[in-house]
C-alpha cells in the first residue's frame, strides 16, 4: 500500500462511534409523540378496511392538488403487492437492486403524505425498484406486516439480496430521498470501495495524475452519513475533473473494518484527503459547508470562516 499517515479523529458528540451499529433513526418522533404521528395495526376496524390501487393510495387532499393525475399516471413503477408470496417474489427478482418497500394504511394521512414522493423517486431511479404494501388491506398483508416487524406506519424498510439493510418510520421526503441515493446509488461519479485492496488500487491509480481523493467512511446504519451523501453525489459530478470520490461502508465486511481500524477511524463519517499516494488530511462531520471548504482547502483554495 501507499504510504498513510494516520489521523486520530476529534470526537464530538453528535457523531455515530465505530463501534455502533444499531439503525439511527434521527428524525423519528420521541416515544411520548409516536402515539400522535403513527398508527398501529392492531388497533385497525374493520369498517376502515378498503383496497387500496397503487395510484389510489394518495390522499384525497392529494388528489385535490393540481399534480395529482400527473401523480397517478407515473405511479406504475410503484409495485402494489398484496401477498408474502408476491412480496418475496419481487424481492428475489430484484436480485442485488435495491428494493425500497412503503408499508403503509389506508386511515394514514401520514402515509398518503409521502407515497407521491416515493412516486416521483420511482421515476427518477431506474435502478431501485419500489414496492406499496397496504397494511389494513388483508389478513394476508397484516401477516406480512408482523413478519416484517412492521408496527406503525409509513414505515420504509430497504432490501438487497433478499436482505433487509435498513428502515426507518416516520420520515419525510428529504430523508427518503437520502436514503434512496445512499443505498441505492450505483451510478453516480462516486467510485464504491469494498476492501482495503480497492484503496490501494484507487491509490495507485491517481498516484501520478496529482487528483485529490475524497474517501467517504461510513457505515450502513449511519443517520450523518445518509444526510451528508446527496452532497457528495453532486460534488462528485461538479469536480470530477480535479476530484476524485469514493465511499466505503466500514461494516460491509472484515476487509473494510480492518482499513477502519488501521486508519483509527473511531466516528463516522470521516472523510479521508489522498493526494499524491498520501493521506494528507482528514474532516470528521456531517456539515456540507465545512466538507466542501476541507476539500477546497486541500485543493489549495484559500479558504476563510
Amino acid at each position: 500500500m501507499a504510504t498513510i499517515t494516520n489521523f486520530l479523529a476529534k470526537q464530538a458528540p453528535y457523531l455515530t462511534p465505530i463501534t455502533n451499529t444499531t439503525p439511527q433513526f434521527s428524525s423519528l418522533h420521541s416515544s411520548k409523540s409516536k402515539s400522535k404521528s403513527k398508527q398501529k395495526f392492531p388497533n385497525l376496524e374493520t369498517k376502515s378496511r378498503r383496497k387500496f390501487s397503487t395510484a389510489v393510495s394518495v390522499s384525497a387532499a392529494a388528489a385535490a392538488s393540481p399534480g395529482a393525475e400527473k401523480l397517478k399516471k407515473g405511479d406504475e413503477r410503484v409495485k402494489q403487492v398484496h401477498t408474502a408470496d408476491e412480496f418475496d417474489e419481487a424481492l428475489r427478482a430484484a436480485k442485488n437492486r435495491l428494493v425500497v418497500v412503503e408499508f403503509a394504511a389506508s386511515h394514514s394521512a401520514k402515509s398518503s403524505k409521502i407515497y407521491p414522493f416515493m412516486v416521483d423517486l420511482s421515476r427518477n431511479c431506474s435502478d431501485v425498484d419500489f414496492l406499496l404494501v397496504m397494511g389494513d388491506e388483508s389478513d394476508e398483508t397484516r401477516r406480512l406486516c408482523a413478519r416484517e416487524k412492521v408496527e406503525q406506519v409509513p414505515h420504509f424498510s430497504f432490501y438487497k439480496s433478499m436482505e433487509k439493510i435498513h428502515e426507518e418510520e416516520g420520515i419525510g421526503p428529504d430523508v427518503l430521498a437520502g436514503d434512496v441515493l445512499y443505498y441505492g446509488d450505483s451510478h453516480s461519479a462516486v467510485l464504491q470501495i469494498h476492501s482495503g485492496e480497492d484503496v490501494e488500487k484507487l491509490i495507485g491509480d491517481h498516484k501520478i495524475d496529482g487528483k485529490l481523493i475524497v474517501l467517504d467512511v461510513g457505515l450502513k446504519h449511519c443517520g450523518p452519513c445518509v444526510k451528508v451523501y446527496p452532497t457528495v453525489i453532486k460534488l462528485s459530478r461538479s469536480m470530477e475533473d480535479t476530484v476524485v470520490f469514493a465511499r466505503m461502508n466500514g461494516d460491509e465486511n472484515d476487509s473494510c473494518m480492518k482499513f477502519l481500524k488501521d486508519m483509527e477511524v473511531v466516528e463516522v463519517p470521516t472523510f479521508l484527503f489522498i493526494r499524491n499516494g498520501e493521506i494528507c488530511g482528514r474532516y470528521v462531520g456531517s456539515g456540507k459547508g465545512e466538507l466542501i471548504g476541507e476539500i477546497l482547502r486541500y485543493q489549495g483554495v484559500r479558504v476563510t470562516y
